[in-house]
């Protein structure tokens, strides 16, 4: 139902091509203030421009709340800009791009993020009394204040853009084309995944890092095709990095906040990136299929998507 719904608006494969296009151009407008900044530090001789193609260090360049702006920044450009594809292009609603059910299920939403605010809340509470000498208290009140503010604005503003279109607007587009469930599964959370190649964690742990990115990706996109809709995911995607955010910093990671505390162990592929896959997921697969009582794994993930019967086209 949720994928299918693409077929109830103008849904040529052109119109995904220019929608794409659309929201890359959203993001990159918005990015400009970030370059543009860097562009008068470089003026100005503050940064060392031999090191300008160093992730990690433009990630040090402005103080971490106006740094964690301009990069939330495209997020919000590239939302913009995908809203404006669905209404001028395709004539769809951001409603039905984002359930199947008649109106957005708030109450999934809010369940979603709390789930997942309680969880990592947990899981980083007990790291730091396991092994708290990999911490240090960051806490800064004003500060964090401000973080707190930005963070509530901004992060899931990211996060819901990100929702929306990898398993909202390009799950779609996929299904329209290839008329499966499966397939929009598999190129959408390699592609969520790849997305991420040029984070600081990648830089530090290595690419067989960006292999929790993709698994993420497949968490996401089949809780979106079991629930026929985003806001599970949306509540999920929020809370992640929300709550990340707010507690824990590091010096080898994309946000480097005014956090609670901030994580000085040297990071290392180990147990802590196989616990989302051999715990958490399978966890959060249970609740949310009981809450939820999702049943036809096999139709709902790997069927095929047929147009409604005796479409029309809304005007």
């Amino acid at each position: 139902m949720y994928l299918s719904q693409a077929f109830k608006f103008y849904h040529e494969w052109w119109r995904y091509i220019i929608g794409i296009v659309m929201v890359v151009a959203g993001a990159f407008i918005f990015s400009l203030p970030h370059a543009v900044a860097i562009g008068i530090k470089t003026f100005n001789q503050e940064v060392d421009a031999s090191r300008l193609d160093d992730v990690n260090y433009l990630l040090t360049l402005f103080e971490p709340n106006l740094n964690l702006i301009f990069l939330l920044l495209p997020f919000l450009g590239g939302f913009i800009f995908l809203i404006l594809a669905l209404k001028f292009l395709h004539q769809q609603p951001l409603k039905n791009l984002t359930t199947s059910r008649p109106s957005v299920d708030w109450k999934r939403v809010t369940f979603a993020f709390l789930l997942i605010a309680f969880v990592n809340t947990s899981l980083i509470f007990t790291d730091y009394f396991m092994n708290p000498e990999n911490y240090q208290l960051n806490f800064n009140l004003v500060p964090f204040l401000i973080l707190v503010v930005i963070g509530i604005l901004l992060i899931p503003i990211q996060t819901s853009f990100e929702e929306y279109l990898f398993r909202g607007y390009l799950m779609q587009f996929f299904a329209v084309v290839f008329k499966n469930r499966w397939l929009p599964l598999i190129i959408t959370s390699i592609s969520f995944g790849l997305l991420h190649l040029q984070n600081p964690e990648i830089d530090k742990l290595g690419e067989i890092a960006i292999l929790y990115y993709i698994g993420t990706g497949f968490f996401l996109g089949i809780i979106t095709l079991m629930d026929e809709g985003l806001e599970l995911a949306l509540g999920y995607h929020a809370a992640n990095n929300l709550v990340t955010a707010l507690l824990v910093t590091a010096d080898w990671t994309a946000f480097q906040t005014h956090s609670i505390f901030k994580d000085t162990g040297e990071p290392e592929l180990g147990f802590d990136m196989l616990l989302p896959f051999i715990i958490v997921y399978p966890l959060l697969y249970l609740i949310l299929s009981k809450k939820y009582g999702w049943k036809n794994w096999k139709e709902k993930l790997t069927g095929k998507v047929e147009p409604p019967a005796q479409v029309e086209i809304a005007e």
